[in-house]
């Protein structure tokens, strides 16, 4: 680091810490960006590649290339394992350290069971390239292993595929899982019918969407149980167990479960303040600094972060991205002699696809649904990628799967040894008696 120009550290290379490092990118300081991964993952779209909508590689670029031109930026391959706050300093795994004028921590956040970790081994949730693989492989390994007990003379048993958590992800997971059984798969297996397929979408409050206005959850309701999802609400999971998931003392077989219900800040915060909220997220000022330590920022999923009405801002990609760009031309007009302004946000707006020409959208006082909010769903997700190469891909992949009812990544990796004589059955649903 050069002695004369100030230092920034930005942790996370999500849409909070990419921003950030493009807003200073050319700017009179040196950047180091820190991140555990080589690529910036679009998130939103995580669970089209865990329905073999998109490859990984369709919406993941790496960190390197898109910030290659700026040269006053670093890219590190490496993880923070904490803070040194009065010194200045941030810890890394392999033992080095990095110190700073300014940190940027955009760590994100990750799955959370409430207090039951035991239950990810059976219902994984959608965070990362990694988690869209896992999901995808069990998603297809389900049909291949009803396809083949089938072959065997044997009953194939009920294909239940269970939802838990029924806000954006796990509405368009749910939506998405009902169009590979019914749209894609039929024509591609001879001993087993993929539409008997049953997709249950579970949500612990009364209503699905809960973010959303009631006009938008009651449309999404019903798209939902227009395509065939089984959606039930005030229906809170009690116990995953394998082969089923517990529903006070109802038991619901699950060939397949996936978690989409809970979202716990990066353990980052709870070294950064010991005012974190229940979900771990980080207290922070008018302008995204730190209480006490101003040359600190946080942002995106980690911040506790309030709008002007006093709510606290969405977990959204656009919020994200605004605080970033917000938190580099404030350490700029610092630098400059400047005052920061506090950040405001501008409400992009709320969508959620559900399926093939299904979707619900809010802009401001505007509601859409159905193919209006489709179009608008496609069209600013494509917006949002990261990369030319990356919205060509995602928009031929989409028209390909719209037009050709085919899925192009249908890909089972990592298979695990079949075994046939010791397979689960999966439990009827029942109630406990007594």
């Amino acid at each position: 680091m050069s002695e004369t120009r100030k230092s920034v550290v930005i942790i996370g290379g999500g849409f909070g810490g990419l921003y950030a490092a493009k807003g200073l990118g050319n700017k009179p300081v040196d950047v180091v960006l820190v991140d555990r991964k080589n690529h910036h993952t679009f998130q939103p779209l995580l669970y089209q590649v865990a329905t073999a909508v998109l490859s990984p590689g369709d919406i993941a670029s790496p960190i390197r290339g898109i910030l290659r031109r700026f040269k006053n930026i670093e890219v590190l391959l490496d993880e923070v394992v904490g803070f040194d706050l009065d010194r200045r300093e941030v810890h890394l795994r392999d033992g080095a350290g990095l110190t700073y004028d300014y940190l940027v921590v955009a760590a994100g956040a990750t799955h959370s069971y409430f207090g039951h970790a035991q239950w990810e081994a059976d219902a994984p949730g959608l965070k990362s390239l990694e988690d869209a693989i896992e999901l995808r492989r069990r998603i297809l390994l389900a049909f291949e292993n009803a396809e083949r007990r089938a072959a065997e003379g044997r009953d194939p048993g009920p294909l239940n595929f269970v939802v838990v958590g029924a806000g954006p992800t796990g509405v368009e997971l749910a939506g998405a899982l009902i169009e590979i059984a019914r749209g894609v798969l039929p024509h591609d297996f001879r001993r087993i019918d993929p539409t008997q397929a049953h997709v249950i979408l579970l949500e612990g409050g009364p209503r699905i969407l809960p973010a959303y206005p009631d006009d938008l959850s009651r449309s999404a309701l019903e798209q939902l149980q227009s395509l065939g999802v089984d959606v039930r609400t005030s229906a809170a999971v009690t116990s995953v167990e394998p082969g089923q998931v517990r529903v006070g003392d109802m038991v619901i077989p699950s060939t397949v479960t996936l978690w989409a219900a809970g979202v716990a800040a990066s353990p980052l915060g709870k070294m950064l303040s010991n005012s974190t909220d229940r979900a771990g997220r980080v207290p922070v000022g008018p302008d995204l600094g730190l209480p006490g330590h101003p040359e600190v920022f946080v942002i995106g999923d980690l911040a506790a972060a309030k709008g002007e009405d006093g709510k606290l801002l969405p977990g959204l990609a656009e919020t994200a991205q605004q605080q970033g760009k917000a938190t580099a031309a404030n350490i700029v007009r610092e630098i400059h002699g400047e005052p920061r302004k506090p950040f405001h946000y501008r409400d992009m707006g709320l969508l959620a696809t559900i399926g093939r020409q299904a979707a619900v959208a809010r802009f401001g006082r505007l509601h859409l649904t159905g193919f209006t909010a489709w179009i608008s769903w496609l069209f600013i997700h494509l917006m949002l990628l990261i990369g030319f190469r990356n919205r060509v891909l995602v928009l031929v992949n989409w028209a390909w799967a719209y037009f050709a009812y085919q899925r192009g990544a249908r890909l089972i990796t990592d298979v695990e040894p079949i075994t046939r004589t010791h397979e689960a059955e999966a439990p009827t649903e029942r109630r406990k008696a007594g």
